[in-house]
C-alpha cells in the first residue's frame, strides 16, 4: 500500500513515550503520533488513551524528506457537524432579539459558534512622571557648583513646587486616617 499525505491507514502501537506513540504501518514502515494528535480533547497522560499493541486508525499528516511519517489518530474520528444555517460572525448592533438575559447563574458548557467576549475599551495610560533624566540644566547656572549648593537649590525648588501644589489643593500632603 502506498503511504501518502491524507490517507487513513490501520496500524499497531509499537511504542509509547511521554510525547507520543509509535505506530507500525506494515511493510517495514512506521510513524509517530504526537500526544496532541491522540484525542480531540487535552491529553495529560497518553496511557489513558492508547495501549501497547492496540490496533488504531491513523491519518498521515506529513512525510519528511528523510522519511519520517507524522500521524494523527484524532483526525480519523468524524468531527461533529457544525450547524451552517446559523450565521457566524459579529451580531448586529441593537437589543437582543430573544429578549434580556435571564437572571441567575450563567449557563455552563461550550460557547455557541461565533461567540466573541466583550472587550473593555482601552484606557489611555497616565502621563509619565518626570524622572531625573528629564532634568534640564539652566544654562546661566555655573557648572562648577559643589554638592552642597546643588542640594540647597534642589530643596528650594522642591519647597516652591510643594507650596504651589498646596495653594491649588489644600489637602495635598495630608495623610488619611484609616
Amino acid at each position: 500500500m502506498q503511504i501518502e499525505v491524507g490517507v487513513i491507514l490501520d496500524g499497531k502501537v509499537t511504542g509509547i513515550t511521554n510525547f507520543g506513540a509509535f505506530v507500525d504501518l506494515g511493510e517495514g514502515k512506521s510513524g509517530m503520533v504526537h500526544i496532541s494528535e491522540v484525542a480531540p480533547t487535552y491529553v495529560a497522560d497518553i496511557n489513558e488513551h492508547i495501549t501497547m499493541g492496540q490496533q488504531v486508525k491513523v491519518k498521515v499528516l506529513s512525510i519528511s524528506d528523510v522519511g519520517k511519517i507524522s500521524l494523527s489518530i484524532k483526525r480519523t474520528v468524524e468531527q461533529p457537524h457544525v450547524d451552517s444555517s446559523r450565521p457566524v460572525g459579529p451580531r448586529p448592533a441593537g437589543p437582543r432579539s430573544d429578549g434580556p438575559r435571564p437572571a441567575g447563574p450563567r449557563p455552563v458548557g461550550p460557547r455557541p459558534a461565533g461567540f466573541r467576549p466583550a472587550v473593555a475599551p482601552r484606557v489611555k495610560a497616565p502621563a509619565k512622571p518626570a524622572s531625573p533624566d528629564d532634568y534640564q540644566r539652566d544654562p546661566n547656572e555655573p557648572v562648577d557648583q559643589n554638592f552642597e549648593n546643588m542640594l540647597n537649590k534642589f530643596k528650594q525648588s522642591s519647597t516652591d513646587r510643594f507650596s504651589d501644589l498646596k495653594r491649588k489643593n489644600p489637602d495635598a500632603g495630608r495623610t488619611r486616617k484609616r
